[in-house]
């Protein structure tokens, strides 16, 4: 039986990325975004072509309502997940030195890259747990996708790295929870990748990256973070549950 993978925000960027590199190794998709099916349809044709069935699910990961009726949804239609990846994120609308950053962004990044995956993933592993225990075959993992701002300070958008240092630590959280029940639970933590969250500051980090700012001279793609992620859903580092999984191009490799 094909194993069951939500992706959040799987219709884009890295989760894209990772979404195709899910259906390559032959499992079922649930994808989630904020937007309408009908603006996604050409990207669901295109991972159908790996003969796998994918489901789109239109939600905000920030809403309870929406997260509850998201595996409500999964429940009706496959009957079973069995990996949940926290990829949905946002940057903040404005950039701002933290001196200036107003509470309304702070709240609304908070929402999406933080509160949502936290509970989302509290109400899949309650739901995995009673999958476990009713099969002993059953397998079942967390991916949490963070980035290098969850230790690397940029104060124009400050909200974005307390949430992604905040997510690391749900990680260490929730995989010191599950382990007893066999369920890891895992962080990858990308660089600087080529997605239209990036494309604003490309020539900026083209010039940088052509500087030495990372130890591989190229950008991120969101086929790296797939590989990473395909990489921890089959299981061959299985004994490495709460570890960071770095994807950066070594650019947080300190050098002299």
């Amino acid at each position: 039986m094909r194993k069951v993978a939500l992706v959040t925000g799987g219709s884009r960027g890295i989760g894209l990325g990772i979404s195709q590199c899910l259906a390559g190794d032959g499992h079922n998709l649930v994808i989630c975004g904020r937007r309408p099916e009908a603006q996604v349809r050409d990207v669901l044709s295109v991972l159908r072509k790996s003969n796998v069935e994918v489901l789109y699910i239109p939600v905000d990961v920030a809403s309870r309502d929406d997260r509850s009726r998201l595996l409500e949804k999964i429940r009706q239609h496959f009957g079973r997940l069995n990996v949940l990846v926290n990829n949905a994120g946002m940057a903040p609308e404005n950039r701002a030195d933290v001196l200036e950053a107003t509470e309304e962004s702070f709240d609304r990044v908070m929402a999406v890259n933080l509160k949502g995956p936290y509970f989302l993933t509290q109400a899949a592993a309650k739901w995995m747990l009673k999958q476990k225990q009713a099969s002993l075959d059953y397998e079942g993992c967390v991916i949490n996708i963070s980035s290098i701002s969850a230790t690397v300070a940029s104060p124009s958008r400050g909200d974005y790295c307390i949430s992604k240092a905040g997510l690391s630590m749900a990680t260490r959280l929730w995989a010191a929870r599950l382990g007893e029940f066999g369920i890891p639970v895992y962080e990858v933590r990308p660089g600087i990748v080529m997605t239209d969250m990036t494309a604003a500051v490309k020539e900026r980090y083209d010039k940088l990256i052509a500087e030495g700012l990372t130890v591989q001279g190229r950008w991120g793609l969101p086929g790296d973070i797939g590989q990473a992620v395909a990489v921890l859903v089959r299981g061959d580092l299985a004994y490495s549950t709460g570890q960071v999984i770095m994807v950066d191009g070594g650019l947080t490799v300190h050098r002299l």
